[in-house]
């Protein structure tokens, strides 16, 4: 009669071979999960940030540029000149321009506080479409108005804000700024890709001018323009604004940070992916290790099942078997695992958190390769055993 191995048979002759030696079956499953935890927290925990890097983009576009005085080719200082706004709207891809100045003035939480504490704090006149247009949004109180760009009214970024001790609007609060108070009527959320406007309080143009003689001339310019046409809009915006002396004047596009950090995370979660797949090598060379070690251990038993009718074929199974088993359960641990610390990152970040199914299943896949493939020698040997010998030892 020839002899048969069912799949039940097999699995219970799997566990039973792993419960014999519970603390060598534990201590290697844990370097499987510890390798897999590594790769999916790593997956995990950059697919979120990526995720979270795009929301911020499509919050914020692509398509805006920043546009500020250059130190032109002998090095100098320039300035854009007043009509550079209207110059810009003026090309034909553009879609809205606003600006901001540096106002010449010291901000201070009372007129107590001297002059050089400032805590690296600048002023900004500013229009009243600033916000809109960076993709910004209020955390405490309102922007700007019309009715605010006139009278001693001030908003804070949100870098300013912590600076100055003001967390709220609730009483009032007011800052000193040379010799006159004004009243903060509103706090920004976070603004990542503009630390000057974040690190800043901005008041109207026309208060700007009156108290301080602030022109217009734009210390920044910002430029959304068409997706399609951008480069073409940045190659002749110097020209455009300042035909005078194109070269004292600097194009550069925020998003590009965002899109140079991600190229950054990429690398580096190449590297822990990479960590990772050394620590599931090293857990694949311990696990062939205890299966070779099992083989040697259960030679009476091999011998045993031969002599009963179990064919080489139903030995390597077995053994085989075994191998993946373990790394199985390793693998949907350290699946579990990995996947806890991604969602405890993400919440502590506060980032969106994503973790992507293909990159569990692939996980999951690794750790049965690598069992697979570390029970193969060891299963090879076991079926090679002749049964008389094996009985006999």
């Amino acid at each position: 009669m020839r002899s048969r191995l069912r799949l039940g048979d097999l699995f219970g002759l799997g566990l039973r071979g792993l419960a014999a030696r519970p603390a060598r079956a534990v201590l290697t499953a844990i370097g499987i999960a510890i390798g897999i935890a590594a790769i999916v927290a790593v997956i995990g925990i950059s697919a979120s940030g990526r995720a979270d890097l795009i929301a911020t983009l499509d919050r914020l576009g692509t398509n805006l540029l920043r546009v500020t005085p250059g130190g032109g080719v002998l090095g100098t200082g320039s300035e854009v000149p007043e009509e550079a706004r209207v110059m810009a709207a003026r090309i034909g891809p553009v879609e809205s321009v606003t600006q901001t100045t540096r106002v010449d003035a010291t901000v201070r939480r009372n007129d107590l506080i001297g002059e050089l504490e400032t805590g690296g704090i600048g002023v900004l006149a500013s229009r009243t479409d600033l916000l809109g247009e960076l993709g910004g949004s209020v955390r405490e109180g309102r922007f700007l108005d019309e009715a605010a760009i006139r009278g001693p009214a001030v908003v804070l970024g949100s870098v300013a804000a912590q600076r100055l001790g003001i967390r709220d609007l609730d009483p009032r609060p007011r800052v000193y700024m040379d010799g006159t108070w004004f009243t903060v009527i509103g706090i920004l959320e976070p603004l990542e890709l503009h630390p000057d406007v974040e690190r800043a309080v901005l008041i109207g143009y026309p208060v700007a001018e009156k108290l301080y003689d602030t022109t217009e001339s734009p210390s920044t310019l910002y430029v959304r323009a068409e997706p399609d046409f951008l480069n073409d809009v940045a190659e002749v915006i110097p020209a455009t604004v300042n035909p005078q002396s194109p070269d004292a004047v600097e194009v550069t596009r925020p998003s590009d940070a965002l899109q140079a950090r991600r190229a950054a995370d990429e690398a580096l979660t190449n590297l822990l992916i990479g960590l990772g797949a050394v620590a599931l090598l090293v857990a694949g060379v311990a696990i062939a290790n205890i299966m070779v070690m099992s083989v040697l251990e259960r030679r009476t038993e091999i011998g045993v099942r031969r002599a009963l009718g179990a064919t080489k074929r139903h030995i390597r199974i077995q053994f085989l078997f075994e191998s993946v088993l373990l790394s199985g359960i390793g693998g949907i641990v350290g699946t579990a695992l990995g996947a806890g610390i991604t969602v405890a990152y993400a919440a502590n970040r506060d980032l969106t958190l994503a973790v992507p199914p293909p990159g569990i299943a692939l996980s999951i896949g690794a750790a049965l390769v690598v069992g697979a493939l570390a029970g193969l020698y060891p299963a090879w040997r076991a079926a090679r055993i002749p049964p008389a010998e094996a009985v006999r030892k």
